[in-house]
Order: C-alpha cells, then sequence, then structure tokens
C-alpha cells in the first residue's frame, strides 16, 4: 500500500546520461496553465505551492516546454523555485509554436530552435540546461538539421543532454506517451532499456474505459487502498527500471496523491491481475 507520508526516492533512481542521478518519479509542469494549456492558470499562488511541495515530497526531475502556456510553466518554475535546490534536474523542451489553445505546430528550423534554447535558459535563469528535448519531428526539415543544432548548444555549454519527445528512435532521454493502456512504444520502451536510456512516459495515468467508476480496476486499486490513478502510476513504475513518469497536476492534493505510488509494492500475482483487468477493459 501507499505510505502515509509520501517520498518520491521510494521510486528508486535512475542516471540520464551517465551523470544525472534522479528519483524516478519526477513532475510534469504542463498542468501549471489554463484550459488548452494555453495562458495563465486560475490559481497561480496554488501553482506555486504545487512546485514548492514536489521539491518537498523529494521530486528532483521536473519536466516542462516552452510551449506549455506558452512560457508560462517556465516562468512558473523559476518564481517557485529559483535559486534550485542543489540536485535538482530541469528538463526542458522546443520545437513546437503555439497559435491557440490546443493548437501545436511542429517548427524544427535550426535557427529557431537555437532560439527556443536562448529564451528558456533566460526564463529558467540558468546558464545551462540539463536536459533539452526537440519536442516533436518536424516534416519539413531534415532531422539531422534540428538535432545538430542543439549538438551546437551543447558543444557551446548551453545544454548539458539532448533528449526528444514523440519520437521512435533512441537519445539520451525519449519522452512517448506510455500507459497501462497504451503500450504502443513497447518497441522504444525496448530500446531504451538495452541501452540504458531514460523513458520518460507522458500521460503516465491510464484513462477511458479502465478508469471507470466501480469497474474492475476500481475495485483493484480499492483492495489496495490506492487510488485508479495511483495504481495505473505504480504500474509504470513496476514496468521498467528506465521508467522516469511526470504526472502533473496544478494542485497540491493532487501531487501528493500521485507521489504516494512510489511507494506501492505488489506481488507478481497482483501484477499480472493488474495487467488483466487493463486487457479486458480494451
Amino acid at each position: 500500500m501507499a505510505s502515509n507520508l509520501p517520498d518520491a526516492a521510494a521510486a528508486g533512481r535512475f542516471t540520464i546520461g551517465g551523470d544525472l542521478d534522479v528519483v524516478r518519479l519526477g513532475f510534469g509542469a504542463m498542468r501549471l496553465t489554463a484550459d488548452g494549456i494555453w495562458g495563465d492558470p486560475p490559481d497561480r499562488a496554488e501553482c506555486i505551492r504545487v512546485l514548492r511541495r514536489a521539491i518537498e515530497l523529494g521530486v528532483d526531475f521536473i519536466d516542462t516546454a516552452d510551449s506549455y502556456g506558452p512560457f508560462v510553466s517556465e516562468d512558473l518554475i523559476a518564481e517557485a523555485l529559483h535559486p534550485y535546490p542543489a540536485g535538482l534536474v530541469i528538463a526542458t523542451k522546443g520545437g513546437l509554436t503555439r497559435s491557440g489553445p490546443g493548437r501545436w505546430e511542429a517548427v524544427g528550423r535550426a535557427e529557431y530552435l537555437r532560439q527556443c534554447v536562448e529564451m528558456s535558459l533566460r526564463r529558467l535563469r540558468l546558464d545551462r540546461i540539463d536536459v533539452y528535448q526537440f519536442h516533436r519531428p518536424d516534416p519539413k526539415v531534415p532531422l539531422d538539421e534540428s538535432i545538430g543544432a542543439l549538438k551546437e548548444l551543447q558543444d557551446a555549454g548551453k545544454i548539458r543532454h539532448i533528449g526528444v519527445s514523440n519520437f521512435s528512435v533512441d537519445h539520451v532521454t525519449v519522452q512517448n506517451r506510455y500507459n497501462l493502456t497504451d503500450r504502443s512504444s513497447d518497441g522504444v520502451l525496448g530500446v531504451c532499456e538495452r541501452d540504458n536510456i531514460g523513458f520518460i512516459p507522458w500521460a503516465p495515468v491510464a484513462g477511458g474505459a479502465l478508469a471507470r467508476s466501480g469497474g474492475t480496476f476500481d475495485k483493484l486499486a480499492a483492495d489496495h487502498g490506492l487510488t485508479m490513478s495511483q495504481l495505473t502510476l505504480a504500474w509504470v513504475l513496476h514496468r521498467s527500471p528506465v521508467m522516469l513518469p511526470i504526472p502533473g497536476t496544478s494542485k497540491v492534493d493532487h501531487l501528493e496523491e500521485n507521489v504516494a505510488a512510489a511507494s506501492v509494492a505488489l506481488d507478481d500475482a497482483e501484477w499480472a491481475a493488474i495487467e488483466a483487468a487493463a486487457a479486458s477493459s480494451g
């Protein structure tokens, strides 16, 4: 069962790129915005409290992007946490433009990515970004051009490690959709396990039919004294030692619920029952 005192450290640790040691349960900062990931959050003060509470609960890996808001998430992180505590790793992303709520367009031109990095450095008040991820491939721009621009910035000391998001290739970190009911990136995960590459699953909390109130999965979670979201997060952590889930929220109580999932410990038969329930809900 989950501990009454949430502690992200219970998830264990993973080393990114051979030199960034982080707790395997991070925090995703996308939801620190308004609807459609557009504009300032309705309760800015609560978002500040969420970020500070995450650190208190042992989280030392925060994932964000310049497109969240846009710019709002990065600004909030700096406002809440700078000067940053020792050991905190902030990963951000660039390569998407925004024209309105829920609207995203990939832009992978070298000059645009250089601008993205420079502005993220300024907003986050950093001299170097620990993990910078190319947010999405741009079909109009050769991948070598986009990654090459980031490599130049890495060589200049502005990026420590380069990662990719929404990709089917292996780099220092990979961030793809993955949860109990969506395992379409199993092949990518296998490569990450083989090469000890961090896999950052976005949308790690499964929804849909599996999350139906009163269903089989709901009853399984209740039997263990857990919520359904806690159980799905715990499964993601159990699924692979290279998993670095980054559940996000704009509420402190939801943050504490998510972090408590780090302490869930079940036996093989119980995990098998969970996977069977997920399979039957599809």
